[in-house]
């Protein structure tokens, strides 16, 4: 599932989008969200909503997520949107690090640079990484390989 608002909310600020690809009991996301803005209708196998009305971008779900399945998408930068993403490997990359952006099947879509690097415990030792993406893939993007 990928829900996105309307362009109205997405000029305003950061979002979050789900992308839960099946079914199955979960509801962490709806537990983290200090806003309320995620919830789960019916029984616990449903599919995530989101009130976009509710929601800041503000990322403390993301690394609540099992799947790594929530992102965060900023397109108010004039140039360019910001991807924020789970990241659970090591060692993490540095604000400035150029990497080759990836689309869901990994294939190499367009350069990227790292803004954020985010990490803390209460994060479930994910990280948050945020990283540059041309406006238009915005919602193609959601990996990246970093140079060598």
């Amino acid at each position: 599932m990928n829900m996105i608002p309307s362009d109205e909310k997405r000029k305003k600020g950061p979002y979050v989008v789900i992308e839960c690809p099946e079914k199955i009991p979960c509801d962490p996301c709806v537990e983290a969200c200090p806003r309320g803005a995620i919830s789960i209708k019916g029984s616990m196998i449903e599919l995530p909503e989101v009130d976009y009305e509710k929601c800041n971008g503000c990322l403390v779900c993301i690394p609540k997520c099992p799947g790594l399945a929530i992102f965060v998408v900023d397109e108010t930068p004039k140039d360019y949107s910001i991807v924020y993403i789970p990241y659970e490997f090591l060692p993490r990359p540095k604000k400035g690090d150029k990497a080759m952006g990836l689309d869901r099947e990994g294939r190499e879509r367009c350069e990227v640079e790292i803004t954020k690097v985010l990490y803390s415990p209460k994060f479930d030792r994910c990280a948050i990484i945020g990283f540059t993406v041309p406006k238009e893939l915005s919602h193609e993007i959601r990996f990246f390989r970093l140079k060598k």
